[in-house]
């Protein structure tokens, strides 16, 4: 048996060794708060820089339609010797089967398929009879089938949208089916300076020809002609547009661009420049006008940045900050800010009016 004072020395060591021991012990309140403001800095400082790179990567992606647009306008213009016609107006679609030329009733978009790698969107009716269930079940078919590359991932994706009430076609004797869903594009093609409802349709109401006689007849064929004098564009109803046309140079004429569309009917086909469908014929769902007094001589078409509460629907414009992305007659895209002044603006639309633009105005 140990002696006791041992056992006592003993109890006393462990005792001090229990004591020197270090305590373990965790993050105050006020270390864990002073960790989570750095965080919260570190995400303020950070996240701008990613959405500005996710905007920069959209904006680039947007830019690669354009280009895409300027290369199948320039192959459609080596094998017919014209840009593509813009149709005949918004009571009216693509029609595989009447040509390249002011017999198409279809838009750009339409005509711009085959170029697109888009063959079977655009033979959908290849071969049936006009106005026939089949036909028009196969036309159903096209204006709800959504494109990628013809909406700007800034905005909105490809998808089906509401016609909105002025799109319904309930009243078109051409087009019976019922179609409430559609795909639109967000790019439009070049109407000049002047907005054509101000050049004198004759017979030709602002949805076209009332039928193919009216726009095949002797009336209808002078009819072409008078829009085809009144316009300063390289689209418009029956436009029929070949490089020697573009007087001012195509390095100096826009060809396509981005629309204008107000941010609070992106998705509901309330806007009067986005209420129809992508396959239709000239109307301000695919074509747009630019400068001063653009519109019945009466409205400025500014580059406009989408704002909500506002529709310009006759305007080119962009959701981008900075500028909007527009592909020239030569094939180049550029950025052109929203500030560009007015009148160069109007004169990078009108293909003819021989006046000078300096490149570094815009």
């Amino acid at each position: 048996m140990g002696h006791p004072s041992r056992a006592v020395s003993r109890l006393q060591s462990l005792g001090d060794v229990r004591m020197r021991r270090p305590i373990e012990k965790g993050f105050t309140l006020v270390e864990l708060l002073v960790v989570i403001a750095i965080i919260g800095v570190l995400v303020a400082l950070l996240l701008p820089a990613v959405q500005a790179a996710r905007e920069a990567a959209r904006r680039i992606q947007c830019s690669n339609h354009l280009k895409q647009f300027g290369i199948a306008a320039h192959s459609h213009l080596d094998a017919y010797g014209l840009f593509p016609t813009n149709g005949w107006g918004w009571w009216w679609i693509g029609d595989p089967d009447r040509g390249v030329d002011r017999r198409q009733p279809g838009g750009w978009i339409f005509n711009l398929l085959p170029y697109l790698e888009q063959e079977n969107v655009y033979d959908l009716q290849s071969g049936l009879p006009f106005q026939s269930t089949q036909r028009l079940g196969a036309a159903k078919t096209m204006l709800e089938t959504p494109i990628a590359m013809f909406n700007c991932p800034s905005r909105r994706p490809a998808a089906l949208y509401p016609t909105g009430e002025c799109g319904s076609m309930q009243n078109n004797p051409n087009f019976s089916a019922t179609v409430t869903d559609v795909a639109r594009s967000d790019y439009a093609s070049n109407g000049g300076s002047v907005a054509q409802d101000a050049g004198g349709r004759g017979i030709f109401m602002f949805y076209g020809p009332k039928s193919i006689a009216d726009a095949e007849s002797h009336e209808g064929q002078e009819n072409w002609e008078k829009i085809a004098e009144a316009s300063t564009g390289v689209f418009y109803p029956g436009s029929e547009i070949t490089v020697a046309d573009i007087e001012d140079g195509t390095s100096h004429t826009y060809l396509f661009g981005e629309k204008t569309i107000n941010p609070d009917y992106y998705t509901n086909g309330l806007s009067l420049g986005d209420n129809e469908y992508m396959f239709t014929g000239d109307n301000g769902d695919i074509t747009r006008w630019a400068g001063p007094k653009a519109v019945q001589n009466q409205e400025d078409c500014p580059m406009w940045q989408d704002r909500p509460g506002i529709d310009l629907w006759t305007c080119f414009g962009s959701i981008h900050p900075g500028g909007v992305n527009m592909v020239f007659c030569d094939g180049n895209v550029r950025s052109i800010d929203y500030d560009i002044d007015l009148v160069i603006h109007g004169r990078l639309a009108d293909r003819r009016d021989g006046l000078p633009v300096d490149p570094d105005s815009y």
